[in-house]
């Protein structure tokens, strides 16, 4: 994989923010983080933190080009260990905290993490899978066997910064339709961080979030690339960041109020929650703090953008992203102007099935200009099949432009279910179910749901001795569950003597989800 020209990176990264090492040094007992209900942490002592992790992970001999894993709760652990391995070259991989043991395990080794710190609920269930798991892991909270403290890693290690500064990415797992995920890396440049904190902070400032005084809530889990993404960048503004665990709608509006937050990152489910608060409820709080809210991950019903930007006004922002880039977004008026956009691409071309840009009107795949290169790690057929030759890459989005060039998403990576936020592939509940003894053929797909937006719902054809119905719908959902996470498994299943499939044996998924969606399926 070749890195960029650092040349090129530097002409493209203005010098738009202190970033939070600069910050410490200048204003040390300036609010970093919040979480409700405990002391808040200043950018003096977070980067102290993080720095202590920096030395003590080179201590360990962990540097450049390495991986350390993070499955935790939202919390101040997550930033320190993020930070840290952002300023000595190291990969940081999140880790989904509601998969199986067995799946959390596959990352971890996938991706050859040297180092793994849990939070202590967590540690204590990968018991049975702790044979694949690095040696050198760490938990944080209570003491969990055959774990260190997380305070054994940073003790007697340095809090001043590490020498020879380099940049470190984030490394998120995502997987398509392949079913087993895939890490998206980045190759390791020789800069140093604040070089890289310029272009994300850059970037930000189209939406209106720029250096200075600000508050930003995440309410949304930090494993996840673009909550991540947006409470590192906003730290390095210099924005104070709230914390939440979960989502909670009336919570959010209670601290969005308490705490003046200006900026926030959610997904429609976030949005159509809060809407749906009784009328009486949602005018408790006063929401004129906010300056940007930004919506991603799913789609954003038009209709439904609209009530909030009604509810709001015109702060809320959409964008088109993966884990593998940024496409385009969309302000508050071009929304209202077109309808269903997501926003009028500076850069993007829609391409044919032979490889040929098609006209506007006409669906093709999405393809968007990687400033940085990516692969798929362990995976060069996927990476040769998402990246062209020339640098453009898709995730296999389907869009339309219109004749002003503004982008339509017409289906997220055409077989991708994506509930409440959050990726599901139908590809791997497939592979689950067809081990069962019953099932002969099987399809999952996305159907509407009017709070997550889709749920996976399972078509299933059985071998012969086999009856479809409840009683064996409930032992293929426990099936599901005994190897899946419970986010990934079907909402319902139902059962035929055969699945659509094209004379190649090529599943015609899009017939189903229009079947069904037709039938308006609860």
């Amino acid at each position: 994989m070749p890195a960029p020209n650092p040349a090129d990176l530097d002409h493209a990264l203005p010098a738009v923010a202190p970033g939070a090492w600069t910050l410490a040094a200048s204003e040390p007992e300036r609010t970093a983080l919040i979480v409700p209900g405990e002391a808040p942490v200043s950018y003096g002592s977070l980067a102290a933190a993080a720095n202590r992790v920096s030395n003590a992970l080179l201590r360990l001999g962990v540097g450049t080009g390495d991986v350390v894993a993070s499955l935790q709760h939202n919390g101040p652990r997550h930033f320190e260990v993020l930070l840290a391995t952002s300023q000595v070259g190291v990969y940081f991989v999140p880790v989904n905290v509601h998969l199986t043991p067995a799946e959390i395990a596959y990352i971890v080794a996938d991706s050859g993490a040297k180092v793994l710190v849990a939070s202590s609920d967590l540690a204590r269930s990968l018991a049975d899978v702790a044979g694949g798991l690095p040696e050198r892991r760490y938990v944080t909270g209570e003491p969990v066997p055959g774990w260190a403290p997380f305070e054994d890693l940073t003790a007697g290690a340095a809090d001043a910064l590490p020498p020879a500064r380099v940049n470190g990415w984030w490394m998120g797992y995502t997987s398509g339709t392949t079913g087993r995920p895939k890490g998206v890396r980045r190759p390791v440049i020789d800069l140093e961080p604040e070089m890289v904190i310029a272009a994300g902070t850059g970037y930000l400032g189209g939406f209106g979030l720029v250096p200075g005084p600000g508050v930003h809530l995440v309410c949304s889990p930090l494993y996840h690339a673009a909550p991540c993404h947006f409470s590192l960048q906003a730290l390095h503004l210099g924005h104070a960041i709230v914390i939440h665990r979960k989502f909670d709608a009336e919570a959010v509006l209670a601290d969005i109020e308490r705490y003046q937050v200006t900026s926030t990152q959610m997904v429609p489910t976030h949005l159509h929650r809060m809407l749906r608060l009784p009328a009486d409820v949602r005018a408790k709080y006063d929401l004129r703090s906010i300056e940007v809210m930004l919506v991603a991950g799913a789609p954003f019903p038009p209709e439904e953008k609209r009530a909030a930007i009604e509810w709001l006004g015109p702060v809320v922002w959409e964008y088109l992203a993966a884990t593998e880039g940024m496409v385009c977004r969309c302000s508050p008026a071009e929304a209202l102007a077109h309808p269903g956009t997501v926003g009028r691409p500076e850069a993007v071309r829609l391409l044919g099935e032979d490889g040929a840009e098609v006209p506007p009107g006409e669906a093709g795949t999405i393809y968007f200009p990687t400033q940085v290169p990516f692969e798929y790690l362990n995976d060069p057929g996927k990476t040769g099949a998402a990246v062209r030759p020339d640098g453009w890459a898709t995730v296999g989005d389907i869009g339309r432009l219109d004749g002003d060039g503004y982008l339509y998403l017409l289906d997220r990576r055409v077989d991708l279910i994506i509930s409440g936020g959050v990726n599901i592939y139908p590809a791997e509940i497939e592979q689950r179910l067809v081990s069962h003894p019953a099932v002969a053929d099987v399809a999952v797909v996305g159907v509407p749901h009017p709070d997550w937006g889709h749920q996976p719902v399972a078509i299933v054809a059985l071998e012969d001795g086999w009856a479809g119905g409840p009683d064996l719908a409930a032992r293929l959902d426990a099936h599901c569950r005994d190897g899946l996470a419970s986010l990934k498994c079907p909402a319902r299943y139902e059962f035929r003597e055969a699945l659509p499939r094209t004379a190649s044996g090529k599943l015609l998924r899009r017939v189903l989800r229009e079947e069904l969606a037709a039938r308006k399926a609860p």
